[in-house]
């Protein structure tokens, strides 16, 4: 593996970078091309994103952990471990990290592939360094909703296990739009009951209003 970090943005010769520690998003870049790593390197440096680069996908799956944040740029042919290969092995893992592959003329087929597989962009050779960096941006854009969304969940997540098994019914009907006295009637208690148990469920999900109860709802 060569990992390099651009200057002023962490430091060499280590095999992980601080853009993980301190949750800046990395590019990642595998190919076993030479001269397109090279050519990498150069323009991630250029505009001063951080990046690491792997000359195989065996390389890339040593380092690989999935609480890091960023994207992958992923040859779609390579020998040994492939693009695809690669990628069904990151699905494997529960990896939720964008991918965009880089492809030949004749690989449009293996790209749409790879697309229905998770893959969020491909891009084909040769292309313009702005082309690649506009991709990249989306691919990390999208990375930090995917990360924003699973942060949120996890939050939600928490609160409602404070709930009680009473306060967990009422919430699961009260997102269905039925008012109190139906909810009431479908749990055989009074409706004073179900005001009081909705206020706690409102109360212990922080939730402001029945939409966002709903949508933390929806969430969880």
């Amino acid at each position: 593996m060569v990992n390099i970090v651009p200057p002023n943005r962490g430091r060499t010769g280590e095999t992980t970078m601080s853009a993980a520690s301190d949750e800046k998003s990395t590019v990642y870049i595998v190919d076993d091309d030479q001269a397109i790593r090279h050519a990498m390197e150069l323009l991630m440096r250029s505009v001063g994103l951080d990046y690491e680069i792997f000359h195989s996908g065996d390389d890339f799956l040593e380092t690989y952990s999935s609480d890091r944040a960023g994207c992958l740029v992923l040859d779609i042919r390579m020998p040994g471990l492939g693009g695809l290969e690669l990628q069904e092995k990151l699905n494997e893992l529960g990896s939720t990290l964008p991918v965009i592959f880089i492809t030949g003329h004749g690989d449009v087929p293996m790209a749409v592939e790879a697309m229905q597989k998770g893959a969020v962009d491909f891009i084909q050779k040769p292309f313009r360094d702005q082309e690649l960096l506009d991709r990249v941006s989306e691919a990390l854009k999208t990375d930090q909703e995917r990360r924003s969304a699973r942060e949120e969940q996890a939050v939600v997540q928490g609160r409602g296990e404070k709930l009680t098994n009473r306060e967990r019914q009422v919430l699961d009907l009260v997102v269905t739009g039925k008012p109190n006295k139906v909810i009431a009637y479908e749990l055989g208690v009074s409706q004073r009951t179900v005001e009081i148990h909705r206020a706690r469920v409102m109360e212990k999900m922080e939730a402001k209003s029945l939409a966002d109860l709903v949508r933390m709802h929806m969430a969880a």
